[in-house]
């Protein structure tokens, strides 16, 4: 039977954080992340630094605290359009706040891209690719969250898909297919991995929302599709129905 190591990605101090009627002061969030690391959690994904104080607060402490087991993981997005990575506000916090590893999301669905961010599929695929060989040439692990990537996916096959190659290509550390909306069946989600797996040879990972109540089962599926990385929240905690629970 072969084994294989499944990496955890606890997400509670972030997108837990969206949930209602969930807060934490930066004081909550470093007992936390004590706790999770007690617990054997591999990555903590400890909020988007430069978004508020609260989250800056949250890394200011941790660059002092030890940890034992897990890498704290600062959250941020690509860089913006018309900006260079260096001259990007969200990618100098994310090198400011000293984490070993770093998640940035970036566009799957084109969709988003051409109404959303109103830019050409190309200039999508050039901010990914940029935001990760920067990010990679600071020193930072780096996770991709493919946002949306299932919808994307079943909108447009190959630019979904073309949006993980470019990341890879980069340097991405692992690509995390997220089913942001999540209203994808596990049936579907198991064929759209396997699909992927025919193109791309890095690590993948899975992020599944709760909104169809089928975050747990999501990824459980994908785990057993080949995902070698789980995201999730303690409780299930996070915006809107919530997130996968890890519990």
């Amino acid at each position: 039977m072969e084994v294989r190591k499944i990496d955890v990605f606890d997400t509670t101090l972030r997108d837990g954080t969206q949930g209602e009627k969930v807060t934490f002061s930066a004081d909550d969030k470093i007992r936390i992340a004590h706790r999770l690391d007690e617990f054997g959690i591999d990555y903590i994904e400890g909020g988007w630094p430069g978004s508020n104080p609260k989250d800056m607060e949250f890394f200011e402490k941790a660059k002092k605290a030890t940890f034992q087991h897990t890498k704290i993981c600062a959250f941020g997005s690509t860089q913006r359009a018309g900006h260079p990575p260096e001259e990007d506000d969200n990618l100098q916090a994310l090198i400011e706040a000293e984490t070993p590893a770093v998640s940035i999301f970036g566009k799957s669905w084109l969709l988003h891209v051409t109404e959303a961010l109103k830019i050409s599929p190309e200039e999508n695929l050039k901010i990914i690719g940029n935001s990760v060989k920067y990010l990679k040439k600071h020193g930072k692990e780096v996770v991709y969250d493919a946002e949306h990537f299932f919808d994307g996916y079943k909108a447009d096959s190959e630019y979904a898909l073309q949006t993980l190659r470019t990341a890879a290509s980069a340097g991405a550390d692992v690509l995390v297919l997220c089913d942001t909306n999540g209203g994808t069946q596990p049936h579907e989600l198991t064929e759209i991995i396997e699909d992927v797996k025919r193109y791309i040879n890095i690590k993948l990972g899975i992020h599944a929302h709760n909104d169809s109540e089928l975050a747990v089962a999501n990824t459980l599926a994908a785990v057993q599709a080949g995902c070698e990385h789980v995201q999730g929240t303690i409780n299930g905690y996070g915006e809107r129905c919530g997130n996968a629970n890890l519990c």
